[in-house]
């Protein structure tokens, strides 16, 4: 069997271009003990893997010059040594950009999901995947949410964020969220049920904007994009207020020359708990958030977005849209016209 596989060709400058990356044909190695072969389904797109295409120290090592681009994929089983996977199960896992993935016991959140047969694969790379297990987890473990909080959310129309912003209404807050449109402003609002946006781009004064939402303050702000809107955010919190940073994407495109934050002491004048997290990393969490996660798509009190594009060679197009800001919700890549998707759901025959 042959693989395909997106590699990096040039570390990119900025936001990434074209000429970043190249596909490369592979043999599809033999199977060791323990080890699953999938055949890759979907890819989710995210912003965190740009800060893996510098040569800079992060929590993931970086991506070699020809070394495979890495994305979470959900896959189906075509070949097994492992006993908890059996061919026809699907796996998730985070491994790159490729059409055929061979995935070890140790592989970065590798797990056997349990699809089931009336909802799009998508939805398991999305709101209902690690996007949506990110937000929940960040927002419950981390964010210490409480009914009643106001709660911040930026880059709220993303992936992560369109979440995040639905899970903490539904959980008795009211929440605002940040975009960088009139058009996803009017989105979160109206389609997601956010209490209110704000057009970060379109602010004079982003400060007396987050006032004007947020006028006795704020409980939680989750945090998505660092930056300009942390340092706005931070002098803004209530005391003993949470933020929980789940992302740096204004940051990610040029890391060697990061903005520098001028209100950072806001965190010990407001006694403020802010922390980085991993959504992995709270495994005793993950089951309770995929099966709330899904209930609420199903009963459609959640709505998760995505924008879906086709085939192997669309995965770096889709990555440069994104991190162009061009997007909505959750960035994929269905490597097949036979992946269902949000667009045709319900599902024929779904109960």
């Amino acid at each position: 069997m042959i693989n395909r596989r997106i590699v990096l060709a040039a570390r990119p400058q900025g936001v990434p271009t074209a000429d970043a990356f190249r596909i490369e044909e592979a043999p599809v190695p033999e199977l060791g003990e323990g080890e699953v072969l999938l055949r890759n389904r979907v890819f989710a797109i995210d912003p965190a893997v740009r800060g893996m295409l510098d040569d800079v120290k992060s929590y993931l090592p970086s991506v070699p010059i020809g070394g495979l681009i890495p994305t979470m994929v959900l896959g189906e089983v075509v070949a097994s040594r492992n006993p908890d996977f059996r061919e026809g199960d699907f796996g998730r896992a985070f491994i790159g950009w490729e059409n055929y993935s061979v995935i070890a016991p140790d592989s970065v959140a590798f797990e056997n999901v349990a699809v089931a047969p009336d909802l799009p694969l998508t939805v398991y790379m999305g709101a209902a995947g690690w996007s949506g297990i990110t937000a929940y987890v960040g927002l419950k473990r981390y964010g210490e949410m409480r009914e009643g909080d106001e709660v911040l959310v930026s880059a709220a129309a993303g992936a992560v964020g369109s979440v995040a912003g639905q899970v903490a209404r539904l959980c008795g807050c009211r929440v605002i969220g940040t975009v960088g449109t009139a058009q996803k402003s009017r989105a979160i609002v109206e389609d997601l049920g956010f209490h209110g946006a704000i057009d970060y781009r379109a602010a004079p004064d982003l400060g007396a904007e987050i006032d004007r939402h947020f006028p006795s303050g704020i409980d939680l702000y989750f945090d998505n994009v660092g930056g300009a809107t942390l340092d706005a955010v931070l002098p803004r919190m209530k005391a003993f207020g949470r933020i929980p940073v789940c992302g740096m994407v204004s940051n990610y495109n040029h890391q060697t020359d990061p903005y520098r934050l001028a209100n950072i002491w806001q965190v010990l004048v407001n006694r403020i708990t802010m922390r980085g997290f991993l959504a992995y990393e709270a495994a005793d969490l993950i089951e309770e958030a995929q099966a709330r996660l899904t209930g609420w798509i199903r009963s459609g009190e959640l709505v998760a977005t995505e924008n879906v594009a086709t085939g192997i060679e669309a995965a770096p197009e889709a990555f440069i849209r994104l991190m162009s800001g061009q997007t909505s919700g959750k960035t994929l890549v269905r490597l097949d016209d036979a992946v269902t998707t949000l667009a045709d759901w319900p599902l024929p025959g779904a109960a």
